[in-house]
């Protein structure tokens, strides 16, 4: 659950600009999960979430730069509990996850660097990744392939 959670943290301040964990506290609780101040306090922390001005001059939640390595734990963790299959067709990589999962995956790859990466889209169960070329989605194919034999 707390994986979903910061999945869905991480989601709330890429698309809205959240200033106060009242606000991020609230949206949870919209979503469906049921947090308390303290526990969102904690998510903060551990996601290493920073603020910074937005383009109206107000303060923000951000991902900031500190928190890529950190992220990119949470990728694998998340990759490993909850990909099923990686498959490149053509310059496009499809990977398929447990029902339910497929944007809590997709929010924590949005939240690393991918440089051979154009887009991504999330369904349900089905991550939709744009590749720069063909050879970039089979390259990425087997990187993901690996860690899911190694869950």
């Amino acid at each position: 659950m707390k994986s979903r959670r910061h999945a869905k943290i991480l989601e709330l301040i890429r698309e809205m600009d959240l200033e106060t964990q009242d606000e991020l506290l609230r949206y949870l609780r919209e979503a469906g999960f049921d947090v308390t101040q303290a526990t969102v306090s904690r998510d903060i922390r551990e996601l290493r979430l920073i603020k910074i001005q937005s383009g109206s001059g107000r303060y923000k939640y951000s991902i900031g730069t500190d928190s890529q390595p950190d992220m990119a734990s949470k990728f694998y963790d998340f990759f490993t509990d909850a990909a099923l299959s990686a498959e490149a067709a053509g310059n496009l990589l499809v990977i398929k996850c447990m029902s339910g999962m497929a944007q809590a995956v997709c929010a924590a790859m949005d939240a690393m660097v991918w440089e051979d990466f154009v887009g991504t889209l999330a369904g349900e169960d089905t991550i939709f990744v744009a590749c720069r070329t063909e050879s970039a989605a089979k390259a990425a194919q087997e990187e993901l392939k690996k860690l899911l034999k190694g869950s």
